[in-house]
């Protein structure tokens, strides 16, 4: 366990210091913020990185045992449009259940606030715009290779996919420390949720490209809310809700009770199903033998 963790880190560090730095250090994003503001030119130094340290941890660049044991840790297998359109769908189903959980949960508890994204003021809407679309990018596929990929892979082969989900969204979950630091602890069962939609897509799916794919576009929706309204992915509506302990339980809260419990079991039957689909499309199929016919004497 320790040593998935481990290797999680160093997947994740690999692909994110390059763009988000690291303490004092600034990285290609915190430089395209204060030169060359109008233009967003890290995109495209970010984009020939990451597509060098794809390669990489997809086991490129060499040709040994070490790179077998990347590629099958990385678990970007390839899929078929059946299995891909499944995938995404119920990734999607994913997404309302965790909208449901969250509107449950800002009733129960008192979800933190966090600090507004700030773009420079010289900067054009496009180009702030763009450069978000590339942090939701990167954290689509270094979150999803460190956490999805490779721990989820290690600890899933000996220790079941419940364990594996469950180990990979706690460490995700307290690597998000920054966005809310006095409430980590409050905040990890919301990043467990999190893991468990893409992990256990991961797990349907037998590959993680479908859920770098929806990590990305739900961090571009996400990040791009939080930039113009002030308010990040776990604070659902504009104003804050009052808890069930202060006004009683209402019509509202049963509701989304729920669609929270609903929506949990389609999620995970749709995930059943895209396993099966897969496990489908990768069995092959029997040859077809024909009985012989005897040509007359």
């Amino acid at each position: 366990m320790l040593a998935a963790a481990g290797t999680a880190l160093l997947v994740l560090l690999a692909g994110n210091l390059p763009w988000a730095g690291f303490g004092r250090l600034s990285g290609l994003a915190g430089w395209n913020l204060r030169v060359g503001t109008t233009v967003p030119w890290a995109i495209l130094p970010m984009s020939l990185y990451l597509l060098a340290y794809w390669r990489f941890i997809d086991g490129g660049w060499t040709a040994s045992t070490d790179a077998a044991r990347r590629r099958e840790n990385l678990r970007a297998k390839p899929l078929s449009t059946g299995v891909w359109f499944a995938a995404l769908a119920s990734g999607t189903l994913g997404f309302g259940t965790l909208l449901a959980l969250l509107a449950t949960a800002a009733r129960l508890v008192r979800l933190p606030p966090s600090e507004p994204i700030a773009m420079p003021l010289s900067m054009p809407v496009l180009t702030a715009f763009l450069l978000l679309a590339m942090q939701a990018v990167v954290a689509g596929v270094t979150e999803e290779a460190a956490f999805r990929g490779y721990m989820q892979s290690m600890v899933e082969r000996r220790f079941g996919v419940a364990v594996a989900v469950l180990a990979n969204g706690t460490l995700f979950g307290l690597l998000h420390f920054g966005n809310h630091p006095a409430d980590v602890l409050l905040m990890l069962p919301y990043y467990v949720a999190v893991s468990a939609v893409y992990g256990g897509l991961t797990w349907a799916a037998d590959s993680i490209l479908p859920a770098v794919i929806l990590h990305s576009i739900g961090d571009i929706v996400v990040l791009t809310r939080w930039w113009l309204t002030g308010r990040p992915e776990w604070q659902v509506g504009a104003t804050v809700p009052p808890l069930i302990w202060e006004r009683g339980v209402d019509a509202s809260f049963a509701l989304a009770a729920v669609a929270s419990v609903v929506l949990v079991v389609l999620t995970g039957r749709a995930y059943v199903a895209v396993r099966g689909l897969r496990v489908r499309r990768r069995r092959p199929c029997a040859p077809v033998v024909f009985p012989s016919a005897k040509l007359p004497v």
